[in-house]
């Protein structure tokens, strides 16, 4: 990696991933063992996520040349980076779980669909449900209404039945 054309490859590489990723997740991970870390890799890629280790120089000059200079501040000590362009939570929500499991991962901040987040919103993203627990509990507030009117119209149904054998 010492060339210069090897950087260029390597910044270019990081910079289109910070512009095509609705989430990014910046992540202290010292501490982390081989076996840990390929656990956790191993999650990442099953869910769409790409987890980048980067000399926190070449993170920098990526993320600045993508627009994202607010998140340069986090690339301090060891710095690993999740990038996911499918699915904004989960980074953070694997990442999350795997932290509160292990007690190793600390996370240094973020970006969220184009807007840089602190290590506390990429916390609250964590703790969302999947999208598809959101998406089952949104069809559930539109089908409570409905379920609700078929009992009114049941019971009315029930007393003019009584009424007509009355």
């Amino acid at each position: 990696m010492g060339s210069r054309e090897g950087k260029e490859q390597i910044v270019s590489e990081l910079t289109e991933q910070f512009k095509s990723a609705q989430a990014v997740v910046v992540v202290d991970y010292r501490g982390i063992s081989v076996a840990q870390d390929t656990k956790l890799r191993k999650e990442l890629r099953e869910n769409g996520v790409k987890y980048v280790v980067a000399k926190n120089t070449l993170l920098s000059i990526a993320a600045k040349e993508a627009g994202f200079e607010g998140i340069c501040d986090t690339f301090k000590g060891v710095t690993s980076v999740a990038f996911c362009d499918s699915d904004a939570v989960a980074p953070a929500r694997i990442i999350g779980k795997f932290s509160k499991d292990n007690k190793i991962l600390t996370v240094k901040g973020g970006i969220l669909e184009g807007e840089v987040i602190d290590a506390a919103k990429v916390q609250a993203l964590s703790e969302l449900p999947s999208k598809e627990i959101l998406l089952a509990q949104v069809a559930s507030c539109f089908q409570a209404p409905i379920q609700r009117l078929c009992y009114v119209f049941e019971e009315i149904r029930k007393k003019k039945e009584e009424e007509a054998t009355a």
